[in-house]
């Protein structure tokens, strides 16, 4: 299978981010980046508990194993395309340098398989579009706060709802339905990093999102081209969140 979870798309998004950080640096100067900084928001990371908002972007894809040798050509090319994403946060402190953070939000997702079997669109091409409601239960491991910069990281599981499942139909592929199950269950991890500025805390990250079980429906025929080989379909993202506090 071809890997396209982290896409071209996405590579462009990476770049914005570089370079809003570089446009960052050079406009706050002294007020974050320098030996001895203004210090924003001084007394934010004592509060117990606190709440935000997260927008970004995401990159979904399927992670596929098949029960059999796929060299005869009987494979299917996963290309994931650019979405977003919107929700709502959650914190709670447990510690100096450890958060527990409920992040529920919204993701628009698709997906474009291609299978290299067929050689019409018809029965070689799927779209598989999604719209989820996530729900993840985080840790966030917080390192040592410098100036106005503070790394860390993030993971924990979540349980996700596609609004847009087509799992109680039961036509199959034969009538062009590929078919996924309405719930799934992930884990996240990630990294990112906290800005102090002086009315709010910005803190961009990159997480990847990894499904624990099989998503796919198969159909009623066994031996269907499109589901008899897969033995199991799992979900891949690449999110980058924004969050502000």
């Amino acid at each position: 299978m071809k890997v396209t979870l982290f896409s071209n798309n996405m590579k462009k998004i990476v770049v914005v981010i570089l370079l809003f950080s570089i446009q960052a640096k050079a406009q706050l100067g002294k007020s974050m980046f320098t030996k001895d900084p203004i210090i924003n928001l001084e007394n934010f990371d004592k509060q117990r508990v606190y709440w935000g908002y997260y927008l970004g972007f995401s990159s979904f894809d399927f992670k596929t194993d098949y029960k059999n040798n796929i060299n005869n050509g009987m494979s299917i090319d996963v290309k994931g395309h650019t979405g977003f994403n919107v929700g709502l946060v959650g914190v709670l402190r447990l510690h100096e340098y450890i958060e527990l953070r409920f992040e529920p939000g919204l993701y628009y997702a698709s997906r474009t398989l291609t299978y290299a079997q067929f050689n019409n669109e018809r029965d070689g091409l799927r779209e598989v579009k999604a719209t989820y409601i996530d729900f993840p239960m985080l840790v966030k491991f917080t390192s040592l706060r410098t100036g106005n910069v503070r790394p860390f990281l993030v993971g924990g599981l979540s349980a996700t709802m596609n609004l847009s499942s087509n799992s109680k139909s039961r036509d199959g592929n034969e009538m062009q339905k590929f078919r996924v199950k309405q719930w799934t269950q992930n884990y996240q991890l990630g990294f990112g990093v906290d800005l102090y500025f002086e009315y709010f805390k910005f803190s961009p990250s990159i997480r990847g999102v990894f499904g624990l079980k099989d998503e796919l429906i198969r159909d009623a025929d066994p031996n269907s081209p499109w589901t008899g080989n897969i033995e199991s379909l799992k979900t891949r993202a690449v999110l980058i969140n924004f969050t502000f506090h």
